[in-house]
């Protein structure tokens, strides 16, 4: 639900009861992943999607009877051979739909709507398997470990769900963890979902070029939280780049070296110039960071290699720079370049191939280990 925060905020503060619909596990070629959320107020108002249009109406009448009637229920939507046109994804998928009602003063599902939409890091733990009596109770995990909301089972069992959902909030991670009624770490008797929301990764783009300025719009319709640097204040100027979070005027290298990255963090080394790019890069890979890209020709390329190798970089470090940075798509004009860099960063990050999906046989869903794997068991939902 985490998912859908921002409009769930407003229906909080406007006192509308809901249920919400949330993905909570997936196999095949489902269209969208876990954490995927549609609700439905009392007024039967829709937002959100859990699957693209396959078995929305389904969800909506389960909804409105879960709203209706109180009590969370779990279903499973696949496909059927025998019965293409029945509900189902016929894409072949399955997807497993958690249905929680929510009351406006549920104060657990309402602080952690809250802070999602604030953009402040949280988990939802909600129990999406085990005892019907506890399905879709739900703890909020912050951070520090801190926590609020109960299972309503033993308080061992509290504090591992918060330890667990912890665990997953700190590398930013929504999914499934398995653990047992009595709390202890064994798995089989309690399948918890851990919805995790954290701020967005960030992008940070040196040299307020044009083909910054695309990049930086691109960046943002992705979801990053955009940086634009550059040593030149002429060039680095609101006016430019109107879209960016946050102008720094500073030198690259020393800029990167002071700001904060993970390994969610893609730089885009766009300066085109040695004596930015050469001690820029001398830094950047070797910053346990996402993608690492530089703009340029093939010579260019041959001779910022030779540089990097130069100042002691080694061939793995090496290895890990795309560049000339984007894919293949004949780009030419700055928007076409910017769309050609962000597909590769998206490529980088799925795990998928760049290749065209026409006759090529590669996966359309990739899983978080870059495969399309998982649980393909699935039936026909009627």
């Amino acid at each position: 639900m985490l998912d859908i925060a921002e409009e769930l905020s407003r229906w909080f503060e406007e006192g509308r009861d809901f249920a919400v619909a949330t993905v909570v596990a997936v196999g095949g070629s489902a269209p969208r992943g876990p954490g995927a959320a549609l609700a439905v107020d009392g007024d039967g108002t829709v937002i959100g999607s859990v699957s693209g249009g396959c078995v929305e109406g389904a969800v909506y009448d389960l909804c409105v009877r879960a709203l209706r009637d109180g009590r969370p229920v779990r279903e499973r939507f696949g496909y059927d051979d025998e019965e293409a046109f029945a509900v189902g994804l016929t894409c072949g998928g399955v997807i497993d739909i958690l249905v929680t009602p929510v009351r406006t003063d549920a104060p657990v599902f309402r602080a952690g709507v809250s802070a999602a939409a604030r953009g402040e890091a949280a988990a939802l733990a909600r129990v999406a398997r085990g005892p019907v009596e506890l399905l879709g109770r739900a703890l909020l995990v912050r951070p520090d470990g801190s926590y609020e909301g109960s299972l309503d089972g033993p308080a061992e069992l509290d504090r591992t769900a918060a330890a667990e959902a912890r665990a997953m909030l700190d590398i930013g991670r929504t999914g499934t963890v398995e653990i047992a009624e009595d709390g202890s770490h064994c798995p089989g008797g309690m399948t918890l979902f851990v919805e995790s929301r954290v701020p967005p990764p960030r992008m940070i783009v040196f040299g307020a070029v044009d083909f910054a300025t695309a990049l930086v719009r691109a960046g943002k319709f992705l979801g990053y939280h955009v940086t634009v640097c550059d040593a030149r204040p002429v060039f680095a100027t609101r006016l430019r780049f109107p879209d960016a979070d946050d102008l720094v005027v500073d030198w690259p290298h020393r800029y990167l070296r002071r700001t904060a990255t993970d390994a969610r963090t893609v730089l885009c080394v766009l300066t085109h110039d040695a004596k930015f790019d050469v001690p820029l890069l001398e830094a950047a890979l070797r910053l346990p960071v996402a993608f690492v890209g530089a703009m340029g020709s093939r010579r260019t390329h041959e001779d910022r290699d030779r540089r990097l190798r130069e100042v002691g970089l080694t061939n793995e470090e090496l290895a890990r720079l795309r560049s000339p940075i984007g894919l293949d798509l004949g780009a030419r004009t700055p928007e076409e370049t910017a769309l050609s860099i962000a597909a590769e960063i998206v490529a980088a990050r799925r795990g998928g191939t760049g290749v065209p999906l026409t006759g090529s046989g590669t996966p359309i869903h990739h899983d978080a280990d870059g495969g399309e794997g998982g649980d393909t068991r699935s039936r026909a939902a009627a």
